[in-house]
């Protein structure tokens, strides 16, 4: 059986592998989870455990998901004739949090970036061009991030999608150059989307 300090450093370790969570921050949240009521601590392992365990990119999208389709694609009253292409799924809740699109999703999985070894078959840019072949898309919005891999990874897209007859646009410039998609507002994705232009 491990040490007290042993297991109490793994946790601060493990915590502070998490984005934005410092040697601080790990000891706070690791003092809050052991301090009173542990049903927070275990709480928070099963469901650890549980996203770990059932989280998967949707068949269809491949935004995270519990199930086969994720709730987007499974909702009939979305437009299914208009895909925004975003590169994370925190850029899918973005757009949902701002609640002015209606169409379907399709997440990348990241951008093309060359110097980092990310070329188009680490991305779905394939399972895209498939979607739009099947039929019934009438446009796809490229909503990339305003930075050189963003406007790369667009300029990739488009191409890959030339000839297939589907309107391909881009999110107007209301985003700020070099800013992630995810530090955006509700005003200026809606801006954006109202805003953007064939590419």
């Amino acid at each position: 059986m491990a040490e007290p300090a042993g297991v109490m450093q793994r946790l601060l370790e493990e915590l502070t592998r998490l984005p934005g969570i410092g040697p601080k921050s790990a000891e706070r949240i690791a003092h809050f989870l052991l301090s009173g009521d542990r049903h927070h601590a275990i709480g928070l392992a099963d469901a650890l455990r549980a996203v770990a365990e059932k989280i998967r990119p949707c068949r269809e999208c491949f935004n995270l998901t519990d199930r086969d389709l994720c709730p987007v694609c499974a909702d009939p009253k979305r437009d299914a004739g208009v895909i925004c292409v975003v590169e994370t799924p925190r850029d899918v809740t973005a757009f949902e949090r701002a609640g002015s699109f209606r169409g379907l999703y399709h997440v990348l999985g990241g951008r093309l970036a060359p110097l980092d070894g990310v070329g188009p078959e680490r991305l779905t840019l394939g399972a895209l061009a498939q979607r739009t072949r099947r039929g019934g898309v009438r446009e796809v919005i490229l909503a990339t991030s305003p930075t050189l891999e963003g406007d790369g990874t667009a300029l990739f897209a488009s191409n890959l999608l030339a000839g297939t007859g589907v309107s391909v646009t881009r999110l107007a410039r209301g985003l700020p150059s070099g800013a992630s998609l995810e530090l955006a507002n509700a005003q200026m994705l809606a801006d954006a989307l109202e805003g953007r232009r064939t590419f």
